[in-house]
């Protein structure tokens, strides 16, 4: 079989540099394929490539640079999906040149308690069993935040019938319209399940009172939307890296070499052969995906492997097998 280490001549930095500039996770392996470090990134290429020019503040990687002999990254749909992916590689296993699990964010959830006394979103550790529960996110501070935007927007704290005399005055002020719970209720779940149309609403909403705020010179509060804005983004951001659902399963995907740039779903019907493409398969225990591992694989095989994927995660496997081949150094 062949190999996918790299050779002495192989410039890391220029594969480096086929990275996308999209959200992800990326990780270097030595000339032994040893994982060296894994980390995450916004902007991919930009992260990857700063390793072999900005490394002042970093002596201890500034060490690891020279025995780095291969790229490999996974692009996910956002920065909160590719924090979580991070998270699960180092919990499972943390490389010698890493030196925390996965960042400092806590996992939360949220509960949306549709009660007509008290209604409304609240961050919890965990999901409560029989009740309605959305996640999980990272970062209780920042989940806190986009709590307060969707309250902004949905008022559903001030639609309860336990009010007292001031959060009822209180709610005249922030509320002089009072609006139906239920209707709440529906709408703040759209928001929640991600349905498209209900996201870009939300957005538009907080856009529009931060535009206002700043036209009124209003600038701290402003600043208090713009938070809410980007907490809101994060918490609403396509997120599949881990879920509550405890499911257990292997997926693949397979690409040709970056010459032709044929994926999986082009390569059925093609004839066994020597290795001719790379075959990713991707790892999820206990509803968190939680590894990835990328080896040499025929076109028959690969084509094999790639159709028993489940449909919902053709496109992440195909899109990230396609990556894998770019990043293949030469052989």
């Amino acid at each position: 079989m062949t190999d996918l280490r790299s050779g002495p001549g192989t410039d890391t930095r220029k594969i480096a540099a086929r990275l996308p500039t999209e959200p992800g996770v990326y990780r270097f392996r030595d000339v032994h394929g040893r994982v060296l470090y894994v980390g995450r990134a916004v902007n991919l290429r930009r992260r990857a490539t700063s390793y072999w020019s900005d490394l002042d503040d970093r002596p201890h990687l500034r060490r690891m640079m020279p025995r780095v002999a291969r790229v490999e990254a996974v692009a996910c749909a956002s920065e909160h999906e590719a924090a979580w992916l991070e998270r699960n590689v180092l919990q499972r296993r943390l490389p010698p040149w890493n030196r925390t699990v996965g960042g400092q964010e806590t996992p939360v959830y949220l509960r949306l308690d549709a009660s007509s006394a008290n209604p409304g979103l609240t961050v919890v550790y965990a999901p409560p069993v029989g009740q309605t529960c959305f996640g999980p996110y990272l970062g209780g501070t920042r989940v806190r935040t986009a709590v307060a935007g969707l309250h902004r927007v949905f008022p559903l704290p001030y639609a309860g019938s336990a009010l007292s005399a001031a959060q009822r005055d209180l709610a005249r002020v922030r509320q002089p319209a009072p609006k139906d719970p239920d209707a709440l209720v529906a709408a703040l779940t759209s928001v929640l399940r991600r349905d498209a149309d209900a996201v870009a609403e939300v957005r538009r909403d907080l856009l529009a009172r931060r535009d206002e705020a700043v036209r009124r010179t209003a600038f701290e509060h402003a600043a208090r939307l713009q938070a809410e804005i980007e907490a809101v983004q994060w918490v609403l951001s396509p997120q599949r890296a881990t879920l509550q659902d405890p499911e257990d399963l292997d997926f693949h995907g397979w690409a040709e070499g970056a010459a032709s740039g044929v994926s999986s779903s082009a390569a059925s019907g093609v004839g066994s052969g020597p290795a001719s493409g790379v075959l990713v398969r991707f790892e999820v225990r206990d509803g968190r995906l939680c590894g990835w591992q990328v080896r040499p694989c025929s076109a028959a095989a690969g084509a094999a492997q790639a159709a028993a994927t489940p449909q919902r995660w053709a496109e992440f496997a195909d899109r990230n097998a396609r990556l894998a081949a770019q990043l293949r150094p030469p052989l």
